[in-house]
């Protein structure tokens, strides 16, 4: 009896430590694109590391994207800023780092921000990316769509070119009440046609229309297109090795899923 409460106990005392062992096992990351659940192809995989070693080169701003199969229990919010803080991603004293952790088993995602750019990549546009630009394309299984979108995203972010959606994009008017505003507007147009003018006791025509009635007549807005430009992940080149430059980060950034 006793000595079955010794197994007892060292079997219980060994399923607590193990998992904190290997929950402190934190990747080096040794390219800017880490697949380890092989969601995305060789070619995928390059395509994407060139857009950031080149965006890289241009803004000394550091983009790693880890996929992982499981977290193993582990909230990605924690998980991600150890590897974060660990990796150093971003230049000292810029604090430009950013790490995009994709967990495939929880279906979550989490954007880390380094301290330098929680400024032009805040906590509010960053869960946007992940619910507008990324989660849909992994909703359908396409994973390499949705890390481009969102790194896409993420570096317009970085150079203010990223603004988010505009909530007010979202409001929707019933049909009903368009058509009781076509109403509206017609019964007035039509009181303005009735009583359109009149004469005064100089014999002189007094015009009653409003001071902009017909203003619209011989005029319209017209605005000029706006182009963006493009982000193609297909004309880098490649090469080079990668590892963190001493950034540091504070739990900026935003999590959600798919």
């Amino acid at each position: 009896m006793r000595q079955t409460f010794i197994y007892l106990t060292i079997f219980f005392n060994l399923s607590v430590i193990l998992p904190l062992f290997g929950s402190d096992e934190v990747p080096i990351l040794r390219q800017r694109v880490t697949d380890q659940s092989g969601v995305l192809t060789r070619g995928e995989t390059s395509d994407l590391e060139k857009i950031l070693e080149q965006f890289e080169k241009e803004s000394s701003t550091q983009i790693a994207v880890l996929i992982v199969e499981s977290l193993g229990g582990e909230d990605i919010t924690d998980y991600t800023f150890r590897v974060a803080e660990k990796n150093q991603l971003g230049k000292k004293g810029k604090d430009n780092g950013i790490l995009i952790v994709i967990a495939i088993e929880e279906r979550k995602i989490r954007i880390e921000v380094g301290y330098g750019l929680e400024g032009a990549l805040t906590d509010a546009l960053s869960s946007q990316i992940i619910r507008n630009r990324m989660a849909p394309h992994f909703q359908s299984g396409d994973y390499y769509e949705g890390i481009l979108d969102g790194i896409t995203a993420i570096i317009e972010a970085t150079k203010g070119e990223y603004r988010g959606e505009d909530e007010n994009e979202n409001i929707r008017i019933s049909p009903f009440v368009v058509f009781i505003i076509l109403i509206i507007v017609s019964m007035i147009i039509r009181g303005l046609i009735r009583s359109g003018g009149q004469y005064i006791r100089s014999g002189k025509y007094k015009n009653r229309y409003p001071w902009w009635w017909g203003g619209f007549g011989g005029g319209g807005f017209g605005g000029g297109g706006f182009s963006g430009g493009g982000f193609s992940g297909r004309g880098f080149g490649g090469g080079g090795g990668f590892s963190g430059g001493g950034g540091r980060f504070g739990g900026g950034g935003a999590t959600g899923g798919w």
